[in-house]
């Protein structure tokens, strides 16, 4: 496979999203829910994810706003584990403090993306509130470095899958949509998103692909020298 660009996403691709919000949301369960039982991390991620999840759709349909997520979140949070009269926007406050310090790569996905930056135009494109991916970029300046092309789709106007979105990425890209390959972990944001507008995906199924699969020109990979492998 030669692709002329390759975007990666960030966050659960590059990096471990997944891992930072379950330590911050440890923190938040040692400082702020201690005394309101004894709601195990697995417990409390799932509920915050099945929080979560609704409102992200409603916030990328453009139902609601961000500062709604961000709010209603916690405040939903806290009344299913039974602590409704907490702060809620100093939770949200404190979650978030914590998430940034946990911020990592995840194994393996830097080194490819240095290694495929040096063969190939490479970018970043990201769903991510646009503050936060903004310090995530600070944070670790090698994805700016290396990037030709930073999309963060907030700043566009709208989120993937929205064809739009990978449009103005592709314009961005100055190559035509079938010479791009996207690596992302999202079914339905990346590879839903890019194959429609005529993208190649690598869809990356960290924890399996749950009966799903990628069609035409995509495929999947688990392991991050099978991406180099397959680009190199």
């Amino acid at each position: 496979m030669n692709p002329e660009f390759v975007y990666f996403d960030i966050d659960d691709t590059l990096l471990d999203h997944q891992a930072a919000e379950r330590k911050a949301l440890a923190d938040v369960r040692t400082r702020y829910l201690a005394v309101f039982g004894s709601h195990s991390i697995d417990e409390l991620q799932d509920t915050y994810h099945a929080i979560n999840a609704p409102l992200w759709r409603k916030y990328a349909e453009g139902e609601i706003g961000k500062q709604t997520v961000q709010q209603q979140r916690f405040e939903r949070l806290l009344e299913a584990v039974g602590a409704p009269h907490a702060d809620a926007t100093l939770v949200a406050r404190y979650y978030m403090q914590r998430y940034a310090e946990h911020w990592t790569f995840i194994p393996g996905a830097r080194e490819t993306f240095e290694a495929v930056a040096q063969h190939h135009p490479v970018g970043v494109m990201t769903n991510g509130f646009a503050e936060v991916q903004e310090k995530k970029l600070d944070r670790f300046p090698i994805l700016r470095e290396e990037s030709e092309a930073v999309v963060i789709c907030e700043e566009v106007g709208t989120l993937k899958p929205d064809p739009e979105v990978f449009e103005h990425a592709t314009e961005a890209a100055g190559v035509s949509p079938e010479d791009v390959l996207y690596v992302g972990d999202s079914y339905r944001s990346d590879v839903q998103g890019a194959q429609p507008v005529g993208w190649g995906v690598a869809w990356y199924v960290r924890n399996g692909a749950d009966g799903q699969s990628t069609s035409g020109r995509g495929f999947s990979f688990s392991d991050w020298d099978e991406l180099r492998g397959r680009l190199l």
